[in-house]
């Protein structure tokens, strides 16, 4: 008595399509699991036993054999609790195999029959829609998520009796809505805008191409001058998620554990802002179990690094990769594991340890000091940072006046006509912003006039400009002419760009 049920798994960031093989044999009672498996997999077969007697079904005494293919993957998660389950009464008769030609399982058992969400069934679902699965079987609790996927048949059950009319009766009642992504909203869920900040006129431009052309920017200035205001306010202008990057993130986070019914999909930009003690394996990802860390939680959105000297060493080392491939490998003894980091830096800094520098009325540290602080943000990394702004000390004036500058609204708009330009750009390409574009592709797509082309040799030789330097004035300057609509880069465009490296 053989049978065969489909599932899906997760190993890091990477879903798979499984198969829960079952075997049922006349000897000795026993159940044997393998397919390198983790122990909470392995402490199914109790969940199941318990979970089948609680729902009304006595297993007979044979010898339970169940496989996970493929077996060179490592298997984690309680997923496959229910997928087994239906695998053992597929063996013993109970439900007829041609049911479970086309669809797919995952739910957790508990010791009442109940049907528990799980995370990553979003990017499970994805990838076995990609291997022409249609129908599937997946936690009540997990079905908000799972909405959003077309094309598909999705049964939403709560307890095991669920899972078995869904197979057997394919009862109405328990099928999910299909949604759209384009019902929701795509305003800003914050109240932040970039009308409170007071003065800082060069640092909300700065933010503006920042988030025009999707380039990394590093804000320096004495405590109390608005770089975390200005920081905060970056998603009110950042415009929503595509369909295609809402169901990238949101299977991050599906992955992660960090969605819910109030949430069940992605739709704005993410902004994530750790702690200065987070630690490495939190920032970058990986750990016990291979989870993404914030940078991969930050993927199409905002990572804000507020006192960004404060962070250790070894933290902000670990961000040249990413910042430079958008994406970060983490290898293990038995596999390595490659997560998305596409991600938009935003760093806050004090210029000392006291932060006046280089106001020496109020500044009280040594040379020493100062230069020992600067330095913990590393040639490499200022290298990749394609914005450098100061944030001076807001005068008594601009205070008591509080006149309100350029709004987040107004803002966003100017973006949104950049990305629009940006998309036709590259459009078949592999690029979406321009801060993306490759060194082989710079002569492509960044043509320079005669004049535009000298004033780039005097300047590459007067600053002692790396070639990287050199490439992220371009891409700068090409964001500030698609923010002034303007088809060629102008030397006006270059010289604000070259402003910007600090």
């Amino acid at each position: 008595m053989y049978s065969t049920v489909y599932s899906g798994g997760i190993c890091g960031i990477r879903c798979f399509l499984a198969k829960v093989e079952v075997d049922m044999a006349k000897s000795l009672p026993s159940f044997d699991m393998v397919g390198k498996l983790s122990k909470e997999v392995t402490e199914a077969k109790e969940r199941i036993k318990v979970a089948l007697k609680n729902s009304g079904i006595d297993l007979k005494p044979t010898h339970i054999t169940v496989n996970i293919s493929p077996a060179d993957i490592p298997k984690r998660g309680t997923a496959f609790d229910l997928p087994i389950a239906i695998g053992i009464l597929a063996a013993q008769g109970f439900i007829h195999e041609s049911l479970l030609t086309d669809t797919c399982i995952v739910g957790e058992l508990g010791l009442d029959g109940s049907v528990c969400p799980v995370k990553g069934v979003l990017p499970i679902m994805l990838e076995a829609k990609k291997q022409g699965i249609k129908n599937f079987i997946i936690p009540y609790d997990n079905r908000q998520e799972a909405s959003y996927i077309r094309d598909v048949t999705i049964f939403g059950v709560k307890d095991f009796c669920d899972a078995l009319a869904a197979l057997t009766s394919d009862d109405a009642s328990m099928k999910v809505e299909n949604k759209s992504l384009k019902a929701l909203s795509e305003t800003s869920d914050t109240d932040l805008d970039f009308s409170d900040v007071i003065g800082q006129d060069s640092c909300k431009r700065a933010a503006l191409i920042a988030a025009a052309g999707f380039h990394h920017m590093i804000i320096s200035g004495p405590p109390g001058s608005g770089k975390t205001m200005i920081a905060s306010r970056m998603p009110s202008i950042m415009p929503a998620l595509t369909d295609e990057e809402c169901m990238e993130v949101s299977s991050i986070y599906s992955i992660a554990g960090k969605l819910s019914s109030q949430k069940p999909v992605m739709i704005r930009r993410p902004f994530q802002s750790p702690h200065h003690s987070t630690t490495l394996t939190a920032l970058t990802g990986g750990g016990k179990d291979i989870r993404p860390g914030m940078i991969s939680l930050s993927h199409k959105g905002i990572l804000f690094m507020d006192e960004m000297p404060e962070f250790s060493k070894e933290c902000i080392e670990a961000l040249r990769e990413p910042l430079e491939n958008r994406s970060i490998q983490i290898s293990r003894f038995h596999d390595t594991y490659e997560y998305p980091a596409d991600f938009l830096l935003i760093g806050a800094a004090n210029p000392c340890p006291c932060g006046f520098y280089p106001d020496r009325n109020r500044c009280e540290c040594t040379e020493s000091e100062i230069h020992r602080y600067q330095s913990r943000l590393s040639g490499p990394i200022k290298d990749r940072i394609d914005l450098i702004v100061t944030a001076n000390k807001v005068d008594m004036n601009s205070l008591m006046q509080y006149q309100k500058g350029i709004d987040s609204k107004t803002m966003r708009s100017q973006v949104k006509e950049a990305h629009k330009l940006q998309l036709n750009r590259y459009k078949g390409t592999e690029y979406r912003f321009n801060s993306q574009v490759s060194a082989k592709d710079m002569k492509r797509f960044f043509k320079l006039g005669k004049e535009e082309l000298e004033y780039m040799e005097k300047a590459y030789s007067a600053l002692d400009l790396s070639a990287r330097s050199y490439h992220k004035v371009l891409k700068v300057a090409r964001t500030i002419a698609d923010l002034e609509k303007s088809d060629m880069i102008r030397t006006t465009h270059l010289a604000e760009a070259m402003c910007y490296r600090g």
